[in-house]
């Protein structure tokens, strides 16, 4: 430790690793049980430094540090990684969701709502609602976020939505193709022509990732050939793939995923065999990610994790925070939902919710609690990571 301030954080009563117990699980290595992947050590403790850890192991062998943190016996697992939010927007969507409740169906068209009042909305106005936002998530216990624009819809409100962003995380998502705006609708060509050239060439330098809302079911959404040419155009623009897909129906959004070497696909609500077949296959390049907060709030189907997760696909959770569909930043109740509604065990969804969504970014450095990685933890109101699923609703978890 010489040179660096280092901190011991001590007094774990269960520190959950996502790494097993002697970190030599790679985050790539699909073929790891979670149970084992989980690493859990009783009596814990660990060394942080310059912002990473630097020594994990039991209390007891705990090397000195310039610092000391007691947790008080409190379990400690990986911060969540939520690799799928849109929490640039301004206004809500609550008269809508009350809609839904009463059975009026999901189609995407509410998102000009959020659209209309995020353009009329100035942009300390939305820095300081997103930095609401992201505050909530790390009291939650999200310490990894990313962020996609898509509530702009034009060259210079998509534009500034990826700066804002950029501003909170460097997981930023170019989603122009999140619908066409209601004022291209009878000209859905020229809203592509715009999406691919003039909006791209804006946003890239403020993005990562490029993404598209992939959905032959909805008239606002994005068909397969359209869908292809927006991320044909973000992939020669320097930017990773993203999709969604197969949300409201059966579709081509996951094999198209695949197909293009999408870091994932998201939603995954509708999978036939042969898109659980091609997500198997694409495991290692590919993660189905699942946010079961959507079908929470829009009473549509709930994925079943289980059979994409025995086909041998990698699959992440997320929390999908949006105005319309999701609007809840609580990684812990996705995943309690997921071990409730998904056939998806305790130790499964902890990994999806920590690695799985680090895959789902491509990163190695978060997501686990290992030597060098980031010392990016979240510390329980719980002895024990069970408690996430156990006590659904419940504010355990939270950034530390």
């Amino acid at each position: 430790m010489t040179g660096r301030r280092s901190r011991l954080v001590t007094g774990i009563g269960e520190l959950v690793t996502c790494a097993g117990p002697d970190g030599g699980i790679a985050p790539d290595d699909l073929a790891a049980p979670a149970d084992e992947r989980l690493g859990i050590v009783p009596d814990a403790a660990l060394v942080v430094a310059d912002g990473r850890v630097a020594w994990v192991g039991r209390a007891v062998d705990a090397p000195a540090a310039d610092e000391r943190l007691d947790v008080g016996g409190r379990a400690v697992v990986p911060g969540f990684v939520d690799s799928h939010s849109h929490l640039v927007y301004a206004g809500d969507r609550a008269a809508e969701f009350t809609a839904r409740m009463a059975g009026t169906p999901y189609d995407g068209g509410g998102i000009g709502v959020s659209v209309a009042a995020t353009r009329a909305a100035s942009d300390d106005e939305l820095r300081a609602l997103l930095a609401a936002r992201v505050a909530e998530a790390r009291a939650l216990g999200t310490t990894t976020l990313e962020v996609k624009s898509g509530y702009g819809l034009t060259v210079e409100d998509e534009a500034r939505s990826l700066r804002l962003a950029r501003e909170v995380t460097d997981e930023t998502t170019f989603l122009g193709a999140h619908v066409v705006p209601p004022e291209l609708r009878e000209d859905r060509a020229a809203y592509l022509d715009l999406v691919t050239g003039p909006m791209l060439e804006a946003c890239a330098p403020h993005a990562r990732w490029v993404d598209v809302f992939c959905e032959p079911n909805s008239p606002h959404a994005f068909t397969e050939a359209e869908a292809r040419r927006v991320l044909d155009a973000g992939r020669a623009a320097g930017l990773g793939l993203r999709v969604h897909g197969n949300q409201l129906g059966p579709g081509p959004g996951a094999r198209l995923a695949v197909e293009l070497g999408a870091a994932s696909v998201d939603h995954c609500t509708f999978l036939d065999d042969a898109d659980v077949e091609a997500l198997a296959g694409a495991a290692a390049t590919t993660v189905a990610t699942l946010l079961p907060g959507v079908e929470f709030s829009t009473r549509m189907p709930y994925v079943d994790a289980r059979r994409l997760l025995d086909a041998g696909a990698s699959v992440a959770l997320a929390s999908d925070c949006n105005p319309g569909t999701c609007n809840t930043a609580s990684m812990a109740f996705v995943l309690a939902l997921a071990v409730r509604e998904m056939r998806m065990t305790a130790a499964e969804a902890l990994v999806a919710a920590t690695v799985g969504g680090a895959r789902a970014l491509r990163r190695t450095d978060v997501g686990r609690v290992a030597v060098g990685c980031r010392a990016d933890l979240a510390v329980l109101e719980a002895p024990s990571y069970l408690h996430l699923a156990y006590r659904p609703g419940m504010p355990l978890a939270r950034a530390l």
